[in-house]
């Protein structure tokens, strides 16, 4: 049966192939990008595919909590229930530091964006339904200082933080919501992939992209990852491992969750719901 799957982040790179991938196993996958000239493209370029699924298309600036909000205020009446959310947006290096709302752009992006956007969608994911993730290998302790705004870091510091800090929340909210919630699962999709990031960063062409796709795709469909739910996939070795060790710290995962709490009941005065 076709399922509906929302995957940030897809109009390039990882998020594109594995929107492609998705497609065209017939699922219905709903596309975010923030260009919406690209957006339109890709969704009737995918939408063009053999035996392609339905395809629908959001524009929302991840940078922007208000987009974030909205976005998942769009999604929700457009949709009664979603199976897989692909948490896959993600920004290593950029001119603008700050997001219109004072936060680091790294830390906004990478981390408390997808954790407002699944909040948001939570009444619309059952118990078998799957968040996934995209976490990395570059992890690192959190700042919470960073995370909530104060200071700069540089770009790989707030980068592999940002990461760690996704990778702890994504636990925590697993644990919280047990089995009332759905899967929610961190995943690294392999180092070095042939990613904007990757190129940007590092100024290197890169691996196969389709080496990360296929992990995420994985990570939403294959049933060895319905009952996994708080753990940590790494791509690099192929299996479930264990990720930075502060990730597996349960006070300081609802440290970190705390922190992005006061950032959204300071930044949308309403915040997100406590996990």
């Amino acid at each position: 049966m076709p399922k509906t799957i929302l995957i940030t982040g897809s109009t390039d790179g990882i998020g594109l192939a594995t929107a492609n991938m998705l497609v065209t196993l017939g699922h219905h996958v709903l596309l975010h990008g923030r260009n919406p000239v690209k957006l339109e493209q890709t969704e009737k370029a995918l939408s063009a595919l053999p035996g392609a699924g339905r395809v629908a298309s959001y524009v929302a600036d991840l940078s922007h909590l208000s987009d974030v909000a909205a976005l998942a205020k769009a999604v929700t009446e457009n949709h009664g229930d979603l199976d897989i959310v692909i948490n896959n947006a993600g920004v290593f290096k950029t001119s603008e530091t700050r997001t219109q709302d004072g936060i680091d752009v790294l830390f906004a992006v990478n981390t408390i964006a997808p954790y407002l956007l699944s909040q948001r969608l939570l009444p619309l994911l059952g118990p078998s339904a799957r968040v996934i993730n995209m976490s990395s290998a570059a992890q690192s302790p959190v700042d919470p200082k960073a995370l909530a705004g104060q200071g700069r870091l540089s770009d790989m510091e707030a980068y592999a933080q940002s990461k760690l800090a996704l990778t702890m929340w994504s636990r925590s909210m697993a644990l919280s919501l047990g089995d009332d919630g759905p899967v929610i699962v961190a995943v690294n999709p392999g180092s070095m992939l042939g990613t904007k990031m990757v190129k940007q960063g590092f100024g290197v062409v890169g691996g196969d992209i389709r080496k990360g796709a296929d992990t995420l795709v994985r990570a939403a469909l294959a049933e060895e990852f319905a009952t996994a739910s708080g753990q940590y996939f790494d791509n690099d070795s192929s299996r479930f491992g264990s990720p930075h060790p502060d990730a597996l710290d349960q006070k300081k995962a609802e440290g970190i969750v705390r922190v992005v709490e006061a950032v959204l009941a300071e930044k949308t005065k309403t915040g997100a719901e406590h996990t």
